[in-house]
């Protein structure tokens, strides 16, 4: 009751503060002649920030090129608002929900813009299941819009996963919560999208009944014309990049620094791993040291990915595609991941020398170490990549995206 309260008086004190600015709202830029696609996510998808956000950032580009009124908006308290990445999306051709006052000197929150441009809808995205189960009801009650439940991945099984290795009480509550909500959630869709086969082969037994489902996987172009890649004898160290926001990145991290450090530095001494990511918390932080470079967020990351001779990313948990192994490919930078990480990728012949297990670090450790050190092994493993990432081109993502907005 106190929230309610603290956040409707909030929402006044916005809007006192707009009437002075006289910060005005229109949704109406845009051509009432096309079909129209809502998408919500919990943010404005900080492309640059992390692999769903990234994903999503596709999917518009997708859309707007599909000559499609694209409406965005973020599932963000109006007074906590940041208009850092709208202005990307407006110039793409996006029309972007931010707060303002209507004609009425009143404000235009989450709920009323949705009605406002509810006649214009024909499709609903609704990205990662805690936004479809606030909105979908909204949405179906306002407009007669196709609703597509954008899974990004199974959190059910990603949260089985964790739990499997802590049986922690918490964490199966947290996971029969997504269960339940993303069942729901599939039943209620018109069309669900799972991120891999493997995340669809998941969740198939557990409906109770038949549903639409087209998977939409991350995009991965293989960079032909990256003109800073550097040949082996010209890399070194290791790299690692994830948002902390994202549990498997804080546990890999830590495995990192805690279990393979201390080994590869018996054998390769000057050997350095650097950490890059977002939204870093103070433990990650606090491990920062001359062998464990912790940087936080790059703006540019291209540089890193062409002066590293190994990308690592020991994830114990996870569902759906890792965009780090994308990426990580995208440059032609070999890789060791574990089979979590691997999901959704096809590395043969390669995968004996590019996933290894958590149980044993001192395997993974060595699997570093090999690859690190052979450079015939190096090649061939970079040289793969571009058959790796084949089932990722933009064709294949547009294509699938395409058969949905039908």
């Amino acid at each position: 009751m106190y929230k309610k309260v603290k956040h409707k008086l909030r929402k006044k004190a916005l809007e006192r503060k707009f009437r002075r600015e006289e910060n005005y709202l229109s949704l109406a830029d845009f051509d009432s002649t096309k079909k129209g696609v809502l998408i919500v996510d919990s943010m404005v998808p900080e492309y640059d920030r992390d692999s769903g956000s990234r994903r999503l950032f596709h999917i518009i580009e997708i859309v707007l090129k599909r000559d499609f009124n694209v409406f965005l908006m973020a599932d963000t308290n109006e007074y906590r608002f940041k208009d850092e990445y709208c202005q990307k999306y407006k110039e793409m051709g996006a029309v972007v929900y931010v707060p303002g006052l209507d004609g009425n000197n009143k404000l235009i929150d989450r709920e009323k813009s949705i009605q406002l441009i509810a006649p214009h809808i024909d499709f609903a995205w609704l990205h990662r299941p805690d936004i479809f189960y606030k909105y979908y009801e909204l949405v179906k009650k306002q407009s007669n819009a196709k609703l597509i439940f954008d899974m990004v991945d199974f959190h059910y099984l990603r949260l089985k996963r964790k739990w499997e290795l802590s049986k922690a009480s918490e964490l199966e509550q947290e996971m029969k919560k997504y269960l339940k909500m993303e069942l729901h959630n599939a039943e209620m869709a018109d069309v669900v999208v799972p991120i891999t086969a493997e995340d669809k082969r998941e969740l198939l037994p557990l409906l109770k009944k038949k549903v639409d489902m087209a998977i939409v996987g991350n995009i991965h172009q293989f960079k032909h014309e990256n003109l800073g890649f550097q040949n082996f004898d010209q890399r070194e160290n290791l790299l690692f990049i994830g948002s902390f926001i994202h549990a498997p990145n804080l546990e890999a991290v830590r495995f990192l620094h805690d279990k393979i450090l201390p080994i590869l530095l018996k054998e390769l001494p000057a050997l350095k791993i650097d950490i890059i990511g977002s939204y870093a918390p103070q433990e990650i932080l606090d491990l920062n040291s001359e062998n464990f470079r912790v940087l936080g967020f790059v703006e540019d990351i291209s540089e890193f990915f062409n002066k590293a001779k190994l990308f690592v990313a020991p994830l114990a948990f996870g569902a759906g595609i890792k965009g780090k192994i994308g990426q990580s490919l995208e440059f032609g930078l070999p890789l060791i991941t574990t089979e979590i990480g691997a999901e959704g990728f096809d590395f043969s012949p390669y995968e004996d020398h590019m996933i290894a297990s958590m149980d044993d670090p001192i395997d993974f450790a060595e699997k570093i170490i090999a690859l690190y050190n052979d450079e015939k092994l190096w090649r061939q493993v970079s040289n793969n990549s571009e058959k790796i990432l084949k089932p990722f081109s933009l064709a294949q993502i547009e294509e699938n995206v395409t058969k949905i907005l039908t």
